[in-house]
């Protein structure tokens, strides 16, 4: 049964692909949604439709089934809708509402409008855009968890099965950088990653950069990920309200002054000091296997996550805006174990939080230039204790701390000459305040590691663009950085390069060097807990180099008539990396190692719609190797990120309000050193990275049904069901090694295992 499903799923969007359009100009529509009409008009007339949501909202089309041209099919919307459509560039339609205008300036940016689903779009730049709102369902995922819904794109993998512990292009965890309204974020997740930490439901857009980044963006070397919330202040009171299998959350966006002043809230909490649902159960048995409380006789462990944002749009005038943002994002664990025999108690207390401020205000000083000025405060703080104790009697407290103030302040400038040419440029202040600490009291305190450290940097930037489309679609991009502290000037240039093959065909070439001076290590800890271990610290110039990351790539796209093929080579380099020694297994040498590691890879997508079905097939081929110093014998081994293959396939269909859909993926296993039993213990014979772990794969699926309570009620609903891993694959996701501080403990081997069978119930009420 389990074969049968396989070959279905894969199989499935193949047959999708075989299957024709209907006769090209000919096309019906029976009350249906504009939306949905606009989608199926820009597949059978290779269109794309701009326009505001709230032009559109609450019109449907009626079209009988004839021959038509494309003019005569907007002389037709026109006539119903009573908006006007304009042509621009034989492809490019423009819907506004009579006597109103819509900018036009950055049209062209779009060249993929529905990209895996409706709701992502790729730019010209090669950037990724994702609007939950307007998102279409995907496998797995009955809400559209941001994080998770970038895991689907090509060249992005999550071996371990965590929202944000996602790998891009076989960079690590550490180099994507996270930015919510502005304020870089830390958090890794609710539930230790299993769960994005940001609130899908108050999140307006997000931009996602995989090569090519914009000069603004610096300081990670992998990826970006830009999520903002509205800056629209509504006409009306809006409401959500929401529960799942694991948390409930509510969202209000209240106008407070009409087009002046506007507040939109969102709040979200698990309910498991209430109720500990079979989802929330499956989803703590991966988080804690191999750790006390999975192994532990007392069931009574709090373990509870809260997120809150707040944000204030205020509109003055029509030239200038603000926004005032607050995000906080809290996780907390109380877990003790009692040994009865000898009246020793042993407990776990862990608090992750981060807190963010943003302010921002944007000003139009005339039609061709523009000015975007923020600042943001960001403060993340892990703090973690294991506290023994005997007869009532505290005998010691090892303590784990990880602080860091992150600060900063923007402005940019953009400056329209003409139709074909276009500069950006600004300059940027940031603090990093970091540290942490490792301190163990037994008889007396002692540090048993520490370090603090602070690192101001100045940047200035510049992006020019130039459009024309006989040549060449050029954007040329340089950043430089000043880092105080450590003396230092980093100079990062950045390149793209577009270009309209054929009426179906496009080039796209990428360049850029990015830097990077925060990261994360891994430490050795006295308790068995090991949730989480792995530490921010800041480049010292020495011991810990800034990180250099250099990109090329190359690929062109094909869409047509409901097609769409996107091939993309890239070749990239990390140096100054480093590596914890013991990670290797060198025990007698627990000392951070300088190595680089070099990656090559192709990122292929397919996909095709056709009435009403949506079918994709996702292919990413990497390899990457690393080497550092005092290692391996200063050769190079397989990266312990890289995933040499991996695949992933999906078919949804949608009919009215009803959406289902089923994906399946499959990649190879990581890369692991393989250990072999002595009498002295474990023993590395066999080289770093020279075994994998067998392949991994499983089948997801979602369904949504979304439905009035009745006609004349605004208050509209949402139910949805999802299942992970429907034939309850068993996969082994990684082997790791464990000591401790203690020189005489020994190594221990923990094998960590994917998420089972895991269904989860939604439901949603708006009004």
């Amino acid at each position: 049964m389990k074969k049968l499903i396989i070959i279905s799923i894969v199989i499935l969007p193949f047959l999708a692909f075989s299957q024709e359009e209907a006769k090209l100009y000919y096309c019906a529509f029976d009350n249906q949604k504009l939306e949905d009409a606009f989608k199926a008009l820009e597949d059978i007339y290779d269109i794309k439709f701009s326009y505001n949501d709230e032009v559109i909202i609450n019109k449907r089309l009626n079209l009988k089934r004839e021959k038509r041209s494309l003019q005569q099919v907007l002389t037709a919307l026109e006539t119903q809708t009573k908006l006007t459509f304009e042509i621009i560039a034989n492809r490019y339609v423009i819907v506004n509402a009579p006597g109103s205008e819509t900018e036009i300036q950055e049209l062209d940016k779009i060249i993929l409008k529905s990209y895996l689903t409706n709701g992502i779009s790729k730019q010209k730049n090669g950037a990724y855009h994702i609007n939950p709102i307007h998102l279409g369902i995907l496998p797995g995922l009955t809400e559209p968890d941001i994080l998770e819904s970038i895991q689907l794109l090509p060249g992005v993998v999550s071996p371990n099965e965590t929202a944000s512990g996602f790998l891009v292009r076989g960079g690590k965890m550490d180099q994507n950088r996270l930015i919510w309204d502005g304020i870089n974020m830390y958090h890794k997740g609710h539930l230790f990653g299993m769960i994005s930490p940001f609130n899908p439901n108050a999140t307006k857009r997000i931009t996602f950069i995989n090569k090519g980044s914009h000069p603004r963006y610096g300081e990670r070397a992998s990826s970006v990920t830009e999520m903002s919330t509205t800056t629209t202040i509504e006409k009306q009171t809006k409401i959500q309200l929401g529960v799942n299998g694991i948390n409930g959350d509510a969202y209000v966006d209240v106008p407070l002054i009409k087009e002046k002043l506007g507040l939109q809230a969102s709040m979200r909490s698990s309910y498991t000091d209430v109720y500990q649902s079979f989802t929330f159960n499956k989803l703590a048995d991966k988080v804690f296997e191999s750790t006390k409380i999975k192994n532990g006789d007392n069931p009574n462990n709090n373990f509870n996550f809260m997120d809150y944002n707040i944000k204030l749009n205020y509109k003055p005038t029509t030239h200038n805006s603000f926004y005032a943002s607050v995000i906080s994002i809290d996780n907390d664990l109380d877990y003790t174990v009692n040994k009865t025999d000898d009246n020793q108690t042993f407990n776990d207390r862990m608090s992750i939080k981060n807190n963010g401020y943003g302010l921002g205000w944007n000003k139009v000083w005339n039609q061709h230039l523009k000015q975007h000025t923020s600042a943001y405060f960001s403060e993340y703080n892990l703090n973690y204790n294991f506290i023994t104790s005997e007869n009532d009697t505290q005998t010691s407290d090892f303590e784990k701390q990880n602080v860091i103030f992150d600060s900063g302040i923007a402005t940019e400038f953009q400056q329209t000459i003409n139709e074909t040419h276009t500069i950006d440029f600004g300059y940027q202040y940031v603090l990093k305040d970091v540290g942490y600490v490792f301190r163990n009291t037994a008889e007396s305190a002692f540090i048993l590691d520490e370090d603090k450290s602070v690192i101001q940097s100045h940047s200035i930037f510049a992006n020019y663009d130039y459009k024309n489309p006989k040549w060449f679609d050029v954007s040329l991009g340089l950043r430089a950085t000043y880092f105080s502290e450590l003396d230092d000037i980093k100079v990062e240039p950045r390149l793209t390069l577009y270009k309209s093959l054929f009426k179906h065909v496009k080039l796209q070439i990428t360049g850029e060097l990015k830097n990077q001076i925060i990261s994360e290590i891994d430490e050795t800890i006295l308790s068995d807990l090991s949730l989480e271990n792995r530490l921010w610290r800041l480049a010292d110039g020495d011991k810990f180099p800034i990180i250099n990351s250099k990109q090329i790539s190359a690929g062109f796209i094909f869409s047509n008539n409901g097609w769409t093929l996107d091939i993309d080579n890239y070749y990239k380099t990390l140096d100054n990396i480093t590596a914890l020694s013991l990670g290797f297994l060198n025990p007698d040498n627990s000392q951070f190692n300088i190595g680089e590691q070099s990656s090559y890879g192709v990122d292929v997508f397919l996909k095709k719609r056709f009435d009403g079905f949506n079918s994709w097939v996702s292919y990413a081929f990497n390899t990457s190797e690393s080497r550092y110093q005092n290692l391996n014998g200063n050769s190079y081994f397989t990266s312990r990120s890289n995933i040499r293959h991996a695949f992933s396939t999906a078919l949804s269909y949608k009919v009215s309000n009803f959406q289902v859909a089923l994906g399946w993926r499959w990649q190879t296993g990581k890369p692991y050193t393989l250990a072999t039993e002595s009498s002295e213990g474990l023993e590395f014979n066999d080289g770093i990275n020279t075994r994998r772990l067998s392949d991994y794969h499983r089948l997801d699926f979602s369904s949504t049904y979304k439905f009035k309570f009745s006609k004349a009620d605004k208050l509209r609903a949402k139910i949805g069901i999802s299942i992970r891993n429907v034939y309850n694959k068993n996969n082994r996701i990684s082997k790791e090694y464990r000591g401790n501080n203690a020189a005489e403990s020994e190594i221990e081997v923990i094998d960590r295992f994917s998420i089972g069978f895991t269904p989860n119930l939604m439901f949603r009420m708006y009004w």
